[in-house]
């Protein structure tokens, strides 16, 4: 890893603890509404539809509002729970109003962060929202270790669209071949960065099928080690 200068990192779930924040956003909204389902039984229905929408919102085949509202639409569908579309509105706004509200981080996140930047520019490449990632790592005050955050949004496409990757090493004024990316998302995040010319390093944090597309680690500390 001698010729990496930058390194670029995925968001949600490799340093942002999306599962545990989001599962807190949402333990405050059932309450507001008044709607009477078992947290833990609302995620396991919601979760899998919310990670379906988010591939078809990545593929450019659903827009922000359809995700944003058809996601909790067909997990209240599924629970026989009756919901207005208003009420579904209200809180799918209110959704992404109150995520960056809860900051918790990966485990080990600071510790690696801290490793690392001082021998390396260190970046963020998001698929998410650009006014809710940015209060995200502005509340967890994680801005102070970035250089560059670049956000699907802002570019008009999502990874793993190469284009992302390019617009990534324009800003960050950096290459293809001193370039790392690191993120959970195999597809996204590895497969997208390979394509585009980086070097890539998968922190496999949700259980996906081994493979031989690059080093994978299951804790963030590895890397520590590595770079």
């Amino acid at each position: 890893m001698n010729h990496i200068k930058h390194v670029f990192f995925d968001l949600d779930h490799t340093l942002w603890d999306f599962k545990k924040n989001s599962s807190l956003t949402f333990k405050y909204l059932l309450n507001k509404y008044n709607i009477s389902i078992e947290l833990d039984r609302f995620l396991k229905i919601y979760m899998p539809i919310n990670f379906s929408l988010w591939k078809l919102y990545r593929d450019e085949k659903i827009s922000k509002e359809y995700l944003r509202h058809n996601r909790l639409k067909s997990a209240f569908e599924k629970l026989n729970v009756t919901i207005s579309n208003d009420v579904i509105d209200l809180m799918a706004d209110d959704y992404v109003t109150h995520l960056p509200d809860h900051n918790f981080l990966v485990k080990d996140a600071l510790l690696v962060l801290d490793h690392l930047i001082g021998k390396y520019k260190l970046h963020i490449i998001t698929n998410g929202f650009t006014e809710v990632q940015n209060k995200k790592i502005s509340n967890s005050n994680l801005d102070k270790y970035f250089s560059c955050i670049i956000d699907s949004e802002t570019v008009g496409v999502k990874k793993p669209n190469a284009k992302v990757f390019e617009y990534a090493l324009n800003v960050a004024g950096a290459t293809k071949s001193e370039s790392l990316m690191i993120g959970d998302n195999l597809e996204a995040d590895v497969i997208g960065a390979l394509e585009a010319g980086f070097s890539a390093i998968h922190f496999n944090n949700n259980n996906e099928p081994t493979h031989s597309h690059c080093r994978i680690i299951t804790d963030l500390k590895s890397l520590n080690s590595i770079l």
